[in-house]
């Protein structure tokens, strides 16, 4: 059974949109998901509802400035540029908060997509307790050099258009080489998914078809500076189960390169239990790709995996 829900936003002022799908059947766990930018949770429904089948209760949200997540349309893409990336983390926060006060008892995952995968790696430095096990999917990796100019950028463009301004030159800093490897396509989107037919329903949905401001930007930026800063990692449990997952053809994860490099990160940071998988062919959305069933059954097994285990602890 699926169901919308509200709860207030960390910036005290926006209802944050909300759905979670209920299995009809005894709990097995949770698992809560956080969407990438330029999109929102709906776009998960396939994913959900297959884990639901399975016996999951699966939660998500629309971050601030992303689907239903707004007071009116000039709001998407949108965060406070002060305090943006704090009300978006805090946002994540309460949802787990909720949702476990509903299910205290069963094991608790979470899976974070794109953006959502450096929200969650960002999350994980300051929250990570009690977790049965993480899911970081189509992630990516960027110097502090490159953030603190891109931040910088940031500032100048705003000092003299605003920090609701959407400029076109950040965005195509951020986006403008993904496409390169498959041009010439019908889109500038063949990056997103080799299915055709998920593609065009990406490009003809208005949620997902519109600029970040600078304010959101800078915000962005800022939270991954967390993740680069030395030692940022040392309040995650060695114990957590980790598991890094993308497409050979991602170019957010410069195609598996920089994935890699991540999970190697974890890796030396002395985190037990973490592992890689890189689906050969397949580009940044591997939930919405033409193998996608196969995700689905990978993230179920090694769920279940982690929930046995979890089980027997």
């Amino acid at each position: 059974m699926k169901h919308e829900f509200y709860y207030t936003s960390r910036d005290s002022v926006t209802k944050i949109h909300a759905i979670e799908w209920l299995p009809d059947r005894e709990i097995k766990g949770v698992l809560q998901i956080c969407h990438g930018m330029v999109e929102y949770i709906d776009r998960y429904d396939e994913f959900a509802e297959f884990m639901s089948e399975h016996g999951y209760y699966v939660v998500g949200h629309d971050h601030l400035g992303h689907g239903k997540s707004i007071q009116t349309e000039a709001d998407l893409g949108y965060f406070d540029e002060r305090k943006g990336n704090q009300y978006v983390i805090g946002d994540i926060y309460q949802l787990q908060e909720m949702t476990r006060k509903k299910y205290p008892d069963v094991p608790y995952f979470m899976l974070g997509h794109s953006m959502g995968s450096f929200l969650l790696r960002q999350y994980l430095t300051m929250y990570a307790g009690g977790l049965a096990g993480v899911i970081i999917m189509g992630t990516g990796h960027q110097g502090m050099l490159t953030l603190c100019a891109g931040r910088m950028i940031c500032r100048v463009i705003a000092a003299f258009k605003g920090w609701k301004y959407r400029s076109a030159f950040v965005d195509s800093l951020s986006f403008g080489g993904f496409n390169k490897k498959f041009e010439p396509g019908e889109t500038s989107k063949e990056w997103i998914t080799s299915d055709k037919k998920k593609r065009d329903e990406y490009v003809r949905d208005p949620l997902c078809s519109y600029t970040f401001t600078l304010g959101a930007y800078y915000q962005m930026f800022t939270g991954m500076k967390v993740l680069v800063r030395k030692g940022s990692m040392k309040r995650i449990p060695k114990t957590l189960p980790v598991l890094f997952t993308a497409g050979s053809d991602d170019p957010v994860g410069a195609f598996g390169k920089n994935v890699t490099r991540v999970y190697e990160k974890y890796k030396d940071a002395g985190i037990k239990d973490v592992s890689i998988h890189l689906y050969e062919g397949d580009r940044h959305e591997i939930l919405n790709e033409v193998d996608r069933q196969n995700v689905y059954r990978d993230i179920l097994t090694w769920i279940g995996e982690r929930n046995k285990t979890k089980a027997e602890s």
